[in-house]
């Protein structure tokens, strides 16, 4: 347990600066991809979404 926990720590730390140094092009193709990704799961709902206030969080 302790391994793991160590782990996601160091695995969070290592992360940090790639994502504060990516470039403004790469953030944007994330959205993009995100964006298209929602929008494919939303046609596969039935009805309307409806989110619950901890979603909104």
């Amino acid at each position: 347990m302790i391994v793991s926990l160590l782990y996601k720590v160091a695995r969070k730390l290592l992360c940090a600066p790639s994502v504060l140094l990516r470039s403004e092009a790469a953030k944007d193709a994330e959205l993009l991809v995100l964006r298209h990704e929602n929008a494919v799961l939303r046609q596969q709902l039935a009805g309307p979404v409806r989110y619950e206030p901890a979603d909104r969080f």
